[in-house]
């Protein structure tokens, strides 16, 4: 797989002052490792959204800075605007290639279910990455899951069943549910769940207004005794 280039520049500008590198199209980053000082860096924001595109979570990068030889990362972190979603900050984790390393892979789904086609089931995707371990030279960007054999309700593919990658140690449990099939809901069922929600919601009601109607009786209750004890206050006064 031909190398994944990523450049960037060190950078100086730091607190408040990253505001006016965003406006520049630009991106603060940080990169560290094990036994690796982190470093300040600053990183095009335009190309830094093509290469995450194509790269993801656990494809290794080359990563230049400010020219000098490229070092391998992965691209750890990123934090994004919750309105515009755009790239705010970007965590980078430099790799040393005699070390295993943990990180997680996305599944892609191939084929198609027989189930689905033929007798109307739901495919459900019940994981869609997994922490792996392994040395960096054997991290994929996918792992493959090939749903062509879900033919019946309540098939599964599980976790034992994925034709693992070479160097590949996958961090779950072999008989981990990845995807399945479930049966659809019938007419009946959706009529029983719309009664079942009717009776909930009356239920509530009636139980909110037996509330209101005990809290009103209390609180009368508890005038009736306030008004009782008024005669029994002013005739003490009297006897004095």
């Amino acid at each position: 797989m031909e190398a994944i280039k990523l450049e960037a520049k060190k950078r100086s500008v730091v607190g408040k002052q990253v505001k006016q590198l965003r406006s520049k199209g630009k991106i603060p980053a940080v990169v560290y490792g094990h036994d690796v000082a982190s470093r300040s860096l600053e990183i095009e924001a335009a190309p830094f959204e093509k290469t995450f595109t194509k790269a993801g979570w656990s494809s290794l990068l080359d990563l230049a800075i400010d020219g000098a030889a490229p070092v391998k990362v992965l691209i750890q972190d990123i934090a994004r605007h919750p309105l515009t979603d755009a790239v705010t900050h970007v965590d980078l984790r430099e790799v040393k290639m005699t070390e295993k390393l943990t990180a997680e892979v996305l599944f892609r789904f191939l084929g198609e279910a027989p189930a689905v086609k033929e007798i109307g089931g739901i495919f459900v995707r019940a994981m869609d990455k997994v922490k792996v371990r392994c040395l960096p030279q054997y991290l994929v960007h996918e792992i493959d899951v090939d749903i062509s054999k879900l033919k019946n309700f309540e098939d599964h593919v599980l976790i034992k069943d994925l034709a693992i990658p070479e160097g590949l140690e996958l961090l779950a449990k072999p008989d981990e549910i990845v995807a399945g099939i479930s049966k659809p809901i019938s007419e009946e069922e959706l009529k029983a769940l719309d009664t079942a929600v009717v009776a909930d919601v009356s239920t509530v009601k009636v139980e909110g207004e037996e509330k209101r109607a005990a809290d009103a009786a209390k609180k009368a209750e508890e005038a009736k005794g306030a008004e009782g004890e008024k005669p029994a206050a002013a005739a003490g006064k009297s006897g004095k």
